[in-house]
């Protein structure tokens, strides 16, 4: 391990425009990322043509002692030959190369120590092989970029290269010089498959998974998108203090239904939808009879004019029961009745069965009737297959029992909503897929 702690040192191959341009007077990334940055080690990779440049007027060194000199910063240097090495664009040689040099330069190395890549000097297959290996994320440390001066390429010129009249006019030897280097925000390969991972969960709507793995994540790469994925996760639970508590601090998504008497029956029917995409078929069923009773007792309003406040009171529980007070003499304990016969009519708890019937005898719109009568079927079929609780539940047998797939079911449940005059626009039902594209553009 180093000595000293809290070191900063610097890998560095050596390219064509460093130390200085030679075209526009300013310095070459290794000199500038010196000037910023000031690591306490300076590790140079020099192949044959940098080399032959070195050992002519020990240019790279010069322009770093000069450096020095001027700014009071104190560096040791090593310098990694490769004499060799004249085909400079084998991109798999390089990365293999930096691979085995940095591993090494990584023991001489403690954890207060940072490590900088220059990844702007060298050749093309250089710079590739060193963001590469910042890519996998073998190793803590960090690609500093240059940009040049005129941001666009360099061009290169070696002849009559005088290194000396170059730094006396280097521009960037002014104080109020332009910092060039850009840390590059190159995400690992295990942050990129798990932010995959993250936008798979979410397209499968398991919104609870996708955020338990984003809370895993830097802070940093997930403050666009985690306090949104939160409001998902307890959207989907109906949890709706908390969602409106998130969406108050948030504008990027608004619900679409604002009726908060309506929203209560909407949003049920959208996370109904949302076990069905995910193949939930089992919770599915048995989250049905409940949204059912709500609707039927609204479209029994709406269709044919009985509030069940009229007829009923509520028990401790908070359901309807019928009452005989306020039933006697009227057409819904007529209707009833008849159903029933004279005397086999209980006054207890209010069935969608019930609500059923009603609306058959005393609805005007018969497409509502038909709707209706389907869904009562469907639910009575259904509470038959949900209480053989080790079946498993498929679409297939949904079909099999009530003659419609979870997803024709669910559309006359779409429909019934108008019946009950809970107007919801055609595109409001997609709102779960409108908030996976934003949560995801925010990935």
């Amino acid at each position: 391990m180093g000595d000293n702690m809290n070191q900063t040192i610097l890998f560095s191959p050596v390219g064509g425009t460093d130390p200085i341009s030679s075209t526009n007077m300013r310095d070459g990334s290794l000199l500038h990322i010196c000037r910023v940055y000031r690591p306490d080690r300076v590790v140079l990779y020099m192949s044959k043509e940098i080399l032959q440049s070195h050992k002519k007027d020990n240019r790279y060194l010069y322009c770093l002692d000069q450096l020095s000199q001027k700014t009071g910063w104190k560096y040791q240097y090593e310098i990694i030959e490769r004499p060799e090495m004249e085909n400079v664009q084998e991109f798999d040689y390089f990365y293999q190369e930096f691979r085995g040099l940095i591993a090494e330069l990584m023991k001489t190395m403690d954890d207060s120590d940072t490590l900088l890549l220059n990844v702007s000097s060298g050749t093309p297959a250089m710079k590739s092989g060193l963001l590469v290996l910042k890519t996998l994320g073998e190793f803590p440390c960090k690609a500093i970029q240059v940009a040049t001066p005129e941001k666009k390429m360099n061009e290169h010129i070696h002849s009559g290269y005088d290194v000396k009249l170059l730094m006396e006019l280097n521009e960037d030897n002014e104080e109020k010089f332009e910092n060039r280097c850009k840390e590059v925000k190159c995400p690992t390969l295990s942050m990129i498959q798990q932010e995959n991972n993250i936008k798979r969960l979410i397209q499968e709507y398991d919104y609870y998974a996708a955020m338990e793995l984003a809370k895993q994540l830097p802070e940093e790469e997930t403050k666009n998108y985690l306090e949104l994925l939160k409001m998902a996760s307890k959207r989907v639970l109906l949890d709706f203090t908390s969602v409106d508590q998130i969406l108050a601090n948030n504008n990027e998504f608004v619900l679409p239904v604002k009726d908060s008497s309506i929203k209560k029956f909407f949003e049920y029917a959208l996370s109904l939808d949302i076990k069905l995409k995910r193949g939930e078929y089992a919770d599915y069923i048995r989250a049905i009879s409940p949204l059912l009773a709500g609707l039927f007792e609204r479209i029994l309003e709406k269709q044919a004019g009985i509030a069940l406040k009229d007829y009923c009171i509520k028990s401790k529980e908070g359901s309807w029961r019928w009452n005989d007070r306020k039933m006697s003499g009227t057409k819904v304990l007529q209707v009833l009745e008849n159903f029933y016969g004279k005397n086999a009519f209980r006054y207890g708890d209010v069935s969608s069965f019930q609500l059923c019937i009603l609306l058959k005898e005393l609805g005007q719109d018969i497409n509502c009737k038909k709707t209706v009568e389907n869904l009562r079927s469907v639910e009575s079929k259904l509470r038959n297959l949900a209480a053989h609780q080790m079946i498993s539940v498929t679409d297939i047998s949904i079909r099999k029992e009530t003659g419609f797939t979870g997803e024709q079911i669910m559309e006359m449940i779409k429909k019934s909503f108008l019946y009950a005059g809970m107007n919801i626009k055609k595109e409001c039902w997609d709102s779960y897929d409108q908030m996976n594209e934003i949560l995801l553009s925010k990935i």
